[in-house]
Formats: structure tokens, C-alpha cells, sequence
């Protein structure tokens, strides 16, 4: 017996279909080993990994038409990652990064369940180094400034895995933090910008929110 609740959502992202296993709803809670408590999530924030939100299915969306050639990507507090699924469908080079301990089981039930083969998964915290992630020329992500401590994180950890040249693309349902990440990232010498990125999605509901394009160059200095 599992311990939590389960359920089986078929998400249309484009033209492409996937099956979906997702926690039954934001009441769950399982820890029999204190992983999560040791790493700092409690219980009210223990299901919020394991929900198709909004913003993912955005992120997904955009992932659709984005140009993967050639590029190592990272998807940064994945979830279930329904946007990496995308790109690792089209072939990218996509890394699954997040710090909950249920997400690779979760990853690989989704990806057995989409016909998929394997993919990277690094466990990451944002205020620790992870020298064995590496760098990355495109970092995604989604609905990941909720907390006011989280913009300096973020942009911190964004900044320590970023290759010389590179894009990220950030989906975000309009958060307060969100003009704090644009300060963080700015002080970095990232480019950024925001554009509208309302929509319907495609079980029909209406989302609000915004896409943060943030860039930058060093290669140009290194010729």
C-alpha cells in the first residue's frame, strides 16, 4: 500500500498526449522516514510536487516550439515535470532538477507510463553547490517564486549553472517575488524581460500569468 492517493490524468500539451500520475489532491502527506522533514518540507508543502499546476502546463506549451538543437537543458523545481517530458520527447538534452524525495519515483512511473526512456534527474537544493550538475545553456522552470527568501535562491543558483551563453525562460502566475527574481537576476548582468502569457489551457481553464525571458552572453567577452 502506498500510503497516499493517486490519480490518472490524460493532459493534452499541442498536439502531443501524455498520461500523467499525479498525488489525488493537495491533502496528502507521507513520510515514513522523515526525508522530506530532514530536508525541510513540511507537511502542508509536502503534496505541492506532485499537482499538474497551471504554470507547468505553460512552461510545457512553450516547450513545444522551442529551439532545443544542440542545447543541455535544465528544468529547475520540476515537480512532475510535464515540461520536460515535452523536450525529452522531442529528443532534447533535459535534466530534472528538484529537492523533494518522492520526485524520481514519480518521474519514472510518468515516463513508463508515455513510453518514454530514461532521463536525468539531479536532486538539487538552491542554497547548496552541486558541482556535479554542470552547466546549461536553456534553464527552465515554473511557478517557483512563492516564498520572499526564494528570488535570491533562485537567481544564485541559476547563475551557478549557467553556461557562458544562455537563455532562461521562467513561467510565472504574477507572484509579488516576481519583480524581486527580475532585481536578483539583473544584478547578475542577466537581459531580461516579461511578456503576457495568458491562455487557455487545454482543459478548457484560463490562466494568468507571465514569461520571464532572462539572457546572457559571456562568450562574447571570451573571444
Amino acid at each position: 500500500m502506498l500510503g497516499y492517493q493517486v490519480k490518472y490524468q490524460e493532459i493534452s500539451i499541442g498536439g502531443m498526449e501524455f498520461n500523467i500520475r499525479s498525488l489525488f489532491d493537495h491533502q496528502q502527506y507521507h513520510d515514513p522516514e522523515l526525508e522530506a522533514e530532514r530536508l525541510g518540507i513540511c507537511p502542508d508543502s509536502w503534496p505541492l510536487f506532485g499537482q499538474v499546476w497551471p504554470s507547468g502546463q505553460v512552461l510545457a506549451r512553450s516547450m513545444l516550439t522551442m529551439d532545443i538543437a544542440g542545447k543541455r537543458i535544465l528544468e529547475v523545481g520540476a515537480g512532475l515535470a510535464l515540461a520536460s517530458l515535452v523536450v525529452h520527447r522531442r529528443g532534447g538534452d533535459i535534466t530534472v532538477s528538484d529537492y523533494h524525495p518522492m520526485i524520481p519515483e514519480f518521474l519514472d512511473e510518468n515516463l513508463r507510463l508515455n513510453n518514454l526512456a530514461p532521463i536525468k534527474y539531479q536532486a538539487a537544493d538552491w542554497s547548496k553547490v552541486n558541482e556535479e550538475l554542470g552547466m546549461f545553456d536553456l534553464i527552465i522552470g515554473s511557478d517557483l517564486i512563492y516564498e520572499w527568501d526564494q528570488p535570491a535562491l533562485l537567481a544564485d543558483f541559476i547563475d551557478r549553472h549557467s553556461a557562458d551563453k544562455v537563455d532562461v525562460f521562467i513561467v510565472d502566475p504574477n507572484r509579488p517575488n516576481r519583480s524581486a527574481l527580475c532585481e536578483e537576476m539583473s544584478e547578475l548582468e542577466y537581459a531580461g524581460s516579461i511578456s503576457q502569457a495568458d491562455c487557455i489551457l487545454g482543459n478548457g481553464e484560463a490562466f494568468q500569468g507571465s514569461l520571464l525571458h532572462f539572457q546572457r552572453d559571456d562568450a562574447r567577452f571570451n573571444q
